[in-house]
């Protein structure tokens, strides 16, 4: 029983006092930079490259208002105690209703140029 005992409590102890490992050699296996690839030239070009959803909809807002993105755009948590949180919760659920906002954000974009 004395065997069994001492073979568990050296286990134990290796468990307690893993091998110590350098900084140098955890910053090789998992590096914390990760390397970022350069937008291509078709990203840099999509109006949508780097912008969020919820800053689609703030600056439609901002520009149009509620009352005319609900005439745009027929659903009705644009219509009804218009939102942040449950206009984004639609658009990002409803697919056909996110390409309705991104069109009218695109028209936008493309007023702001003229």
């Amino acid at each position: 029983m004395d065997i069994k005992n001492n073979h568990k409590n050296e286990l134990i102890e290796n468990e307690l006092q893993p091998d110590l490992i350098s900084n140098d050699e955890l910053n090789e296996k998992k590096p914390t930079k990760r390397i970022r690839k350069q937008a291509s030239e078709e990203q840099l070009n999509n109006p949508f490259h780097g912008v969020k959803l919820v800053q689609v909809l703030e600056r439609l807002v901002a520009h149009y208002g509620w009352e005319y993105l609900g005439e745009r755009v027929n659903i009705n948590c644009f219509k009804n105690n218009p939102t942040m949180k449950s206009s984004l919760g639609f658009l990002r659920r409803t697919t056909w209703a996110r390409e309705h906002v991104e069109d009218v954000y695109l028209e936008m974009l493309d007023e702001k140029e003229l």
